[in-house]
């Protein structure tokens, strides 16, 4: 990894654009731009002041070299993107968990079990944030939010199609005719919107 893959590494872990890093530093986007293409290097001056908002040693930015610190960060990198993972995984075990449960039994009490796992997912990604300042990927963004408001819309909705229509159940997935046409017009909305914000976040970071 030579100096410029130091700079996008270290932009990208601190989860910010390359506009928001010039604004940070002080210099113009053009420049950021050169420094990460190798199309130039910057000023002793730049150096200093990245390392000290970074948290990095001058030494690490020049030649890569990694202070004990370092390693210790990238141990809880590490263990964030297991946390991460493990999240959306929870996600996905209490939903499926509520489809199973429901489906069995038709009680909140599975409902509420199924999301009690669901929250113990996305505490796991809040720690993971904690632990470390490397940002989730996208995936994990767009599913985790996707899937933990699969349930609550879905008996949002069902109470919407009881309450005008005359059909439905407050039911962790849509069962009447109604109430599935309300749920999917919701979730379809919610899930391409959400999907457009993170997208759009996570390209801005990329840059």
């Amino acid at each position: 990894m030579n100096m410029a893959d130091r700079i996008r590494y270290l932009r990208k872990t601190k989860g910010i654009s390359q506009e928001e890093l010039v604004g940070k530093i002080g210099v113009s986007r053009q420049a950021v731009s050169k420094w990460e293409s190798e199309q130039s290097l910057p000023y002793l001056e730049k150096i200093i002041t990245m390392s000290d908002y970074f948290g990095v040693t001058t030494d690490y930015i020049l030649k890569g070299i990694e202070p004990v610190a370092d390693k210790e960060q990238k141990s809880s990198e590490l263990k964030s993107k297991i946390l991460y993972i493990a999240s959306t995984a929870f996600v996905a075990i209490g939903l499926f968990s509520a489809f199973a449960g429901w489906h069995e039994t038709q009680t909140m009490y599975t409902v509420w079990g199924s999301m009690i796992i669901q929250a113990v997912g996305i505490a796991g990604y809040f720690v993971g944030r904690l632990l470390s300042v490397a940002r989730p990927p996208f995936a994990v963004n767009w599913l985790n939010l996707s899937g933990f408001l699969f349930m609550p819309l879905s008996m949002v909705t069902g109470a919407i199609s009881i309450a005008f229509f005359k059909q439905g159940w407050i039911a962790p997935y849509p069962i009447s005719i109604d109430h599935v046409v309300l749920f999917v017009i919701a979730y379809i909305s919610i899930c391409v919107i959400s999907f457009l914000v993170l997208k759009r976040r996570t390209t801005e970071v990329r840059v």
